[in-house]
């Protein structure tokens, strides 16, 4: 009797044992995609196949945030994604990318000259037909405005719908008031580059499950304009990097 009671916890032990090491090792849950035709679901399950992570992504009205800085509205039109438009989501049509109009709302008035600064740095890429204007009335294409945020924010871009760049830009005026100037602009510049399409060149690090490169300019750059995270203290200017994938690009 005892030995066949030893026998017995000795097989439970190797059971549990297998269990334990078959659930460490198993693959990680995949993302929870919903099978719906509700357009909010819709745009939910394109978030999660530009490969972010379903924790990230905050239900809001209107509206999903993603890592705190990039919006999509759920009314948005989805994309259908080639793999070189799958690391930025969408791109902005040639004739639209070429003259994006930004309305300055009252409310960021008090920092056109750091609008302008950002605008001149996706202007000013040598080869690429990125082109931003600012307007003063009639239509325009991207609204940028103060926003609060909270604290930890400084902004928030949109990405590209329907060829048409991201029409929001929210910038937390009051968070970022003590920054430098430099560090103004770029929080500005960073979430142009979001409605522009671009996504985090450090995706990985920040915890984005997956993201493909830009064709030709692959890798992390630590210098890139568009790291995430970096509110206050990143790079000030676009990088080589960020240059040659706007390049490729557009």
């Amino acid at each position: 009797m005892k030995k066949n009671m030893f026998f017995l916890l000795a097989v439970l032990f190797v059971i549990a044992i297998a269990s334990c090491k078959k659930s460490a090792d198993a693959p990680a849950t995949p993302q929870s995609v919903i099978e719906t035709t509700d357009p909010a679901k819709k745009v939910y399950n394109y978030i999660i196949g530009l490969g972010f992570p379903a924790h990230s992504i905050v239900d809001q009205p209107g509206e999903y945030i993603v890592e705190g800085d990039i919006r999509f509205p759920k009314d948005m039109v989805i994309p259908n994604v080639s793999t070189e438009q799958y690391y930025t989501g969408s791109l902005v049509s040639a004739t639209n990318v070429a003259n994006i109009r930004l309305f300055v709302d009252a409310s960021m008035t008090s920092m056109l000259s750091e609008i302008n600064s950002a605008i001149s740095q996706w202007n000013s890429i040598s080869g690429c037909n990125i082109h931003w204007t600012v307007v003063t009335s009639g239509a325009y294409d991207v609204l940028i405005t103060n926003y609060n945020l909270g604290n930890g924010v400084c902004g928030q871009g949109t990405f590209p719908s329907g060829g048409k760049a991201g029409n929001l830009i929210r910038i937390n005026k009051n968070y970022i008031a003590g920054n430098s100037f430099a560090q103004r602009a770029r929080t500005i510049c960073h979430e142009m580059g979001h409605n522009v399409s671009f996504r985090h060149t450090n995706w990985a690090s920040i915890g984005e499950s997956t993201a493909i490169d830009v064709p030709g300019v692959g890798g992390p750059d630590a210098s890139s304009l568009m790291n995430g995270g970096q509110c206050g203290s990143g790079a000030t200017v676009l990088s080589d990097k960020d240059k040659q994938a706007a390049a490729v690009l557009y």
